[in-house]
């Protein structure tokens, strides 16, 4: 399985961004996540999406601004972030693993993606 994020880039406080995580590989019936890892900082959950049935869950510093979703077409998730925040500043990851269950550690994801940079200024 391998994975490729994109759609980061420096923004204002209070702009929207769009990343995507284009998968490719054996990837039915797999949890799509997003995590993210400020400089110093452990890699914290973001949102997962699982593929069968579109279950998502939110870590609660995103809950009502960022919405997960997927194009099963494409193979491709999505994460729609609305209103940034500065704190919102991190390095993004797209992580899958061979799960039907939505996982927040990220010891429980095998496949990861290189990372994309949000920068969210004030």
């Amino acid at each position: 399985v391998q994975l490729q994020a994109s759609g980061g880039g420096s923004v204002q406080a209070g702009d929207s961004l769009r990343l995507s995580c284009a998968a490719s590989g054996r990837t039915s019936r797999h949890v799509m996540a997003w995590f993210r890892q400020a400089p110093g900082k452990d890699r914290d959950f973001v949102a997962a999406i699982t593929w069968v049935g579109a279950g998502t869950r939110y870590a609660d510093t995103v809950k009502g601004r960022f919405t997960i979703s997927r194009d099963d077409a494409k193979n491709t998730v999505y994460l729609q972030m609305n209103s940034l925040k500065p704190e919102d500043t991190a390095v993004y990851y797209c992580a899958t693993d061979d799960r039907v269950t939505i996982a927040t550690d990220p010891r429980q994801y095998a496949y990861w993606g290189q990372g994309t940079q949000v920068t969210v200024s004030s």
